[in-house]
Protein backbone atom coordinates (compact mmCIF):
# COMPACT_ATOMS: atom_id res chain seq x y z
CA UNK A 1 0.00 0.00 0.00
CA UNK A 2 1.15 3.38 -0.79
CA UNK A 3 2.32 5.80 1.75
CA UNK A 4 -0.25 8.57 3.24
CA UNK A 5 1.25 12.36 3.76
CA UNK A 6 -0.41 14.53 5.86
CA UNK A 7 -0.08 18.22 6.06
CA UNK A 8 -0.62 20.32 8.66
CA UNK A 9 -0.37 24.41 8.90
CA UNK A 10 2.42 24.87 11.02
CA UNK A 11 5.53 26.46 9.65
CA UNK A 12 7.84 25.01 7.41
CA UNK A 13 10.75 26.67 6.53
CA UNK A 14 13.07 24.27 4.32
CA UNK A 15 10.72 22.92 1.88
CA UNK A 16 13.78 21.62 0.40
CA UNK A 17 14.27 18.95 3.25
CA UNK A 18 10.75 18.02 3.19
CA UNK A 19 10.43 17.70 -0.43
CA UNK A 20 13.42 15.57 -0.48
CA UNK A 21 10.98 12.61 1.76
CA UNK A 22 8.35 12.61 -0.67
CA UNK A 23 8.05 9.65 -2.94
CA UNK A 24 6.21 10.27 -6.07
CA UNK A 25 3.35 7.71 -5.00
CA UNK A 26 2.51 9.25 -1.90
CA UNK A 27 -1.40 9.55 -0.96
CA UNK A 28 -1.51 12.95 0.25
CA UNK A 29 -3.88 15.14 2.47
CA UNK A 30 -3.91 18.40 2.88
CA UNK A 31 -5.07 19.85 6.07
CA UNK A 32 -6.93 23.34 6.43
CA UNK A 33 -4.36 26.07 6.40
CA UNK A 34 -2.02 22.68 5.41
CA UNK A 35 -3.21 24.06 1.86
CA UNK A 36 -0.65 27.38 2.06
CA UNK A 37 2.26 24.94 1.88
CA UNK A 38 1.13 23.22 -1.70
CA UNK A 39 2.99 25.68 -3.60
CA UNK A 40 6.15 25.59 -2.46
CA UNK A 41 6.08 21.54 -2.14
CA UNK A 42 4.89 21.30 -5.35
CA UNK A 43 2.26 18.50 -4.70
CA UNK A 44 -1.15 18.19 -5.61
CA UNK A 45 -3.43 16.91 -2.86
CA UNK A 46 -5.19 13.37 -3.52
CA UNK A 47 -7.67 14.38 -0.60
CA UNK A 48 -8.49 18.07 1.21
CA UNK A 49 -9.84 18.17 4.81
CA UNK A 50 -10.62 20.59 7.14
CA UNK A 51 -13.56 22.65 8.58
CA UNK A 52 -11.49 26.11 6.74
CA UNK A 53 -11.96 28.07 10.27
CA UNK A 54 -7.95 28.55 9.17
CA UNK A 55 -7.91 28.98 5.50
CA UNK A 56 -10.53 29.05 2.75
CA UNK A 57 -11.96 26.15 1.27
CA UNK A 58 -10.18 26.23 -2.56
CA UNK A 59 -13.61 24.69 -3.76
CA UNK A 60 -11.83 22.37 -5.99
CA UNK A 61 -12.49 19.27 -7.95
CA UNK A 62 -9.91 17.23 -5.90
CA UNK A 63 -12.03 15.11 -3.21
CA UNK A 64 -13.05 17.28 -0.09
CA UNK A 65 -14.52 16.78 3.56
CA UNK A 66 -15.51 19.14 4.61
CA UNK A 67 -15.67 19.75 8.73
CA UNK A 68 -18.18 21.17 11.51
CA UNK A 69 -15.98 23.72 13.37
CA UNK A 70 -17.32 22.03 16.59
CA UNK A 71 -15.81 18.80 16.90
CA UNK A 72 -14.34 16.26 19.29
CA UNK A 73 -11.08 15.63 16.43
CA UNK A 74 -8.40 17.87 15.24
CA UNK A 75 -8.51 18.00 11.38
CA UNK A 76 -5.56 16.24 11.77
CA UNK A 77 -6.78 13.30 13.79
CA UNK A 78 -10.09 12.97 11.18
CA UNK A 79 -7.55 12.64 8.73
CA UNK A 80 -5.32 10.29 9.77
CA UNK A 81 -8.41 8.15 10.73
CA UNK A 82 -9.77 8.50 7.22
CA UNK A 83 -6.46 7.61 6.23
CA UNK A 84 -6.68 4.45 8.13
CA UNK A 85 -10.07 3.87 7.11
CA UNK A 86 -8.48 3.96 3.76
CA UNK A 87 -6.22 1.22 4.51
CA UNK A 88 -2.78 2.86 4.60
CA UNK A 89 -0.36 1.20 7.47
CA UNK A 90 2.49 4.04 6.59
CA UNK A 91 2.16 7.54 7.28
CA UNK A 92 4.51 10.91 7.33
CA UNK A 93 3.04 13.61 9.24
CA UNK A 94 4.87 17.22 8.09
CA UNK A 95 3.81 20.59 9.42
CA UNK A 96 2.84 19.09 12.38
CA UNK A 97 5.13 21.06 14.99
CA UNK A 98 5.83 24.26 15.76
CA UNK A 99 3.61 27.17 16.43
CA UNK A 100 0.81 26.49 18.78
CA UNK A 101 1.93 24.08 21.50
CA UNK A 102 -1.57 22.40 21.62
CA UNK A 103 -1.46 21.27 18.34
CA UNK A 104 2.46 20.02 18.35
CA UNK A 105 1.01 17.88 21.73
CA UNK A 106 -1.83 17.02 20.01
CA UNK A 107 -0.34 15.60 17.20
CA UNK A 108 2.42 13.76 19.01
CA UNK A 109 -0.46 11.50 20.74
CA UNK A 110 -1.25 11.30 17.23
CA UNK A 111 1.99 9.43 16.32
CA UNK A 112 1.32 7.43 19.41
CA UNK A 113 -1.85 6.38 18.85
CA UNK A 114 -1.35 5.50 14.99
CA UNK A 115 1.99 3.54 16.66
CA UNK A 116 -0.30 1.65 19.19
CA UNK A 117 -2.23 0.28 16.17
CA UNK A 118 0.81 -1.13 14.52
CA UNK A 119 1.04 1.57 12.07
CA UNK A 120 4.07 2.74 10.61
CA UNK A 121 4.62 7.07 11.53
CA UNK A 122 7.28 9.37 11.02
CA UNK A 123 7.04 13.13 11.16
CA UNK A 124 9.34 15.67 10.32
CA UNK A 125 10.25 19.44 9.90
CA UNK A 126 12.99 20.72 8.74
CA UNK A 127 15.27 20.60 12.29
CA UNK A 128 14.01 16.70 13.39
CA UNK A 129 12.62 13.73 12.14
CA UNK A 130 10.30 11.72 14.64
CA UNK A 131 9.52 8.50 15.25
CA UNK A 132 8.25 6.16 17.69
CA UNK A 133 9.95 3.19 19.09
CA UNK A 134 8.73 0.88 21.67
CA UNK A 135 10.00 -2.86 22.45
CA UNK A 136 11.67 -2.88 19.00
CA UNK A 137 15.25 -1.45 18.49
CA UNK A 138 15.92 1.78 16.54
CA UNK A 139 19.25 2.72 14.96
CA UNK A 140 21.04 6.83 14.68
CA UNK A 141 23.47 7.39 11.45
CA UNK A 142 25.70 9.90 11.73
CA UNK A 143 23.93 12.28 9.50
CA UNK A 144 22.16 13.55 12.36
CA UNK A 145 23.88 15.84 14.74
CA UNK A 146 21.64 14.72 17.77
CA UNK A 147 19.08 12.59 19.06
CA UNK A 148 16.89 12.84 22.03
CA UNK A 149 14.51 10.02 23.78
CA UNK A 150 11.43 11.07 26.27
CA UNK A 151 9.01 9.21 27.65
CA UNK A 152 5.39 10.88 27.35
CA UNK A 153 3.37 7.78 27.17
CA UNK A 154 3.86 6.87 30.90
CA UNK A 155 7.20 4.60 32.02
CA UNK A 156 9.86 2.90 29.38
CA UNK A 157 11.79 0.20 31.25
CA UNK A 158 14.95 -1.68 29.93
CA UNK A 159 16.16 1.51 27.63
CA UNK A 160 19.37 0.68 26.38
CA UNK A 161 21.80 3.04 24.12
CA UNK A 162 24.70 1.64 21.97
CA UNK A 163 27.24 3.45 19.68
CA UNK A 164 26.24 7.18 21.52
CA UNK A 165 28.50 9.59 23.17
CA UNK A 166 26.28 9.11 26.58
CA UNK A 167 25.42 5.43 26.42
CA UNK A 168 22.66 3.66 28.89
CA UNK A 169 22.05 0.13 29.95
CA UNK A 170 18.25 -0.93 31.01
CA UNK A 171 17.54 2.65 31.95
CA UNK A 172 13.96 3.26 33.34
CA UNK A 173 12.45 7.09 31.76
CA UNK A 174 9.81 8.47 32.88
CA UNK A 175 7.81 11.61 31.61
CA UNK A 176 8.92 13.81 34.58
CA UNK A 177 12.64 13.61 34.02
CA UNK A 178 14.14 14.02 30.61
CA UNK A 179 16.59 11.76 30.94
CA UNK A 180 17.07 11.23 27.21
CA UNK A 181 17.82 14.68 25.94
CA UNK A 182 20.46 15.78 23.85
CA UNK A 183 22.71 12.59 23.34
CA UNK A 184 25.13 12.31 19.74
CA UNK A 185 26.09 9.66 17.78
CA UNK A 186 29.75 8.49 18.70
CA UNK A 187 32.44 9.47 14.80
CA UNK A 188 32.06 6.57 13.06
CA UNK A 189 28.91 4.40 14.71
CA UNK A 190 25.27 3.72 14.28
CA UNK A 191 23.94 4.59 17.30
CA UNK A 192 21.05 2.28 18.95
CA UNK A 193 18.22 2.67 20.95
CA UNK A 194 16.15 -0.31 22.55
CA UNK A 195 13.17 -0.78 24.93
CA UNK A 196 11.77 -3.61 26.75
CA UNK A 197 9.12 -2.02 27.92
CA UNK A 198 6.79 1.05 27.02
CA UNK A 199 7.38 3.19 24.55
CA UNK A 200 9.51 6.20 23.52
CA UNK A 201 9.28 9.40 21.18
CA UNK A 202 12.63 9.46 19.03
CA UNK A 203 14.07 12.76 17.61
CA UNK A 204 16.51 13.16 15.25
CA UNK A 205 18.55 16.47 14.32
CA UNK A 206 19.77 17.45 11.37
Amino acid sequence: MKRCVIVGGAGIENYKRIKDMLRDNDFVIYCDCGLKHQEALGIEPDLIIGDFDSWKNPNADTETIVLPVVKDDTDTFFAVKEAVKRGYDEFLLIGVFGGRLDHTLGNLSIMLNLFKQGKKVTAADEYSIITVVGESAEYISEEFSFFSLLAIDGEAEGVTIKGAKYPLESAVFTPDFPLGVSNEVLPGKTAEVSVKRGNLILIKDF
